[in-house]
């Protein structure tokens, strides 16, 4: 297990329980059951909260897939940013989701402990410190300084710069989303 390195933002208690097949309706209750058989766990709190929404939920769910898991950056990559985002914003929920495809798309438990010391812990490459930066300069500040352009410049054609962008925009959003509902993790631990 992998224990979440911050503290998690989102109340004791949801604040918008996951939604019944009844709640979500056929389409949204199929699509969640989909994922969770996807991700190998009976349920996954995400999407039956989400899907709640019923219109909203679906237009999310095309968008999300595009950047994760159907995106052109290395998923290894994508991971390490998302993973950054969730120290980030407090969200236990997406570091317990992200742990374990971080694993499947090549990162070590060692790296992924180590995302929670940031950016300027000692092992990163110097690619890996950008996509760190990067998803700390565009959480807080929301650009990213010259010096972290210039290095993801040299790895990423301007696609995948705006991807890169919209994906940790993306997470940001969700992180948030999950922390204001208090939508718990199913099983911590990774």
């Amino acid at each position: 297990m992998i224990p979440f390195p911050a503290p998690a933002r989102r109340p004791a208690r949801p604040r918008v329980p996951p939604g019944t097949r009844a709640e979500l309706g056929a389409l949204n209750a199929a699509l969640c059951r989909a994922a969770a058989w996807r991700f190998g766990t009976p349920v996954l709190n995400v999407f039956t909260t989400l899907g709640r929404h019923r219109r909203l939920f679906r237009a999310w769910l095309r968008f999300a897939a595009r950047l994760m898991p159907y995106g052109t950056l290395d998923r290894a990559d994508a991971e390490l940013v998302i993973l950054r985002v969730a120290v980030g914003c407090g969200s236990d929920y997406e570091w317990y989701q992200h742990v374990r495809l971080a694993r499947r798309a090549g990162l070590t438990d060692e790296q992924i402990e180590r995302v929670g010391a940031g950016p300027d812990a000692p092992g990163w490459s110097t690619h890996q410190w950008a996509l760190l930066r990067a998803a700390d300069q565009l959480s807080t500040d929301r650009t990213l300084d010259e010096a972290v352009w210039a290095r993801l410049r040299e790895t990423y054609d301007e696609r995948e710069l705006i991807e890169l962008c919209l994906l940790v925009g993306h997470y940001a959003m969700l992180a948030g989303t999950l922390n204001a509902l208090g939508v718990r993790p199913e099983q911590p631990g990774g």
